[in-house]
């Protein structure tokens, strides 16, 4: 079992590792976005360098390339624990992907690939879904900040988990992609606190 854990952390962090919005960027584009905007690896980026379809794609592949991380897991190893195991892999591997020099994206899309792969795959509610994506939508429309929009999902969510799903294994599983994702938004909050971060203007 141990052995199989282990492949299936190693399946999911090269998953992870797939740096959509640079393969889309430089194929589609001839630009490598690292050199623009945030220089994030992201959708959030990729939206706002090579614009919002890209940006779009570039978050709907991030998110499969983890829900397919917990499916492989679900098959090989089963149950809730490789499940979870693969989704943080995968996440640690959007943010240090190998393929990328280890400079990778913010882990957002990751986490609601995670979470999609939980409802569809793992059998929770639906709403640990929706939930966070509607609390997404909501606070970017407040805010026109997609880093606070990012934030609050993550811990609408988690919040969620503790109180109504009762899953310790996806409670602790959503509070480390929180806290990693507040980590990895450090700059954001910062510019933010003082005044300079950049808006959305399409919402």
């Amino acid at each position: 079992m141990a052995l199989k854990l282990i492949f299936c952390g190693a399946i999911a962090y090269l998953l992870g590792s797939v740096p959509f919005a640079l393969v889309i960027g430089k194929v589609f584009f001839k630009k490598d976005i690292r050199k623009y905007g945030s220089g994030n690896l992201g959708g959030g980026n990729a939206g706002r360098v090579l614009g919002k379809k890209a940006g779009l794609a570039v978050m709907t592949l991030d998110i499969l390339k983890v829900t397919l991380a917990v499916l492989i897991a679900n098959l090989i190893a089963g149950g809730q624990g490789a499940m979870v195991a693969a989704g943080l892999a995968a996440a640690v591997g959007h943010c240090f992907p190998v393929f990328a020099r280890f400079k990778g994206g913010k882990a957002v899309a990751t986490m609601y690939g995670f979470l999609f792969g939980m409802w569809v795959i793992g059998g929770y509610t639906a709403w640990v879904f929706f939930l966070p994506l509607l609390a997404f939508l909501v606070i970017l429309y407040l805010t026109k900040i997609i880093a606070l929009a990012s934030i609050g999902s993550a811990l609408a969510v988690t919040l969620f988990a503790l109180i109504a799903v009762h899953s310790w294994p996806l409670t602790g599983a959503l509070a480390v992609f929180s806290a990693v994702i507040v980590w990895r938004h450090r700059p954001n909050l910062e510019r933010i606190k003082n005044g300079t971060e950049n808006k959305i203007s399409w919402m």
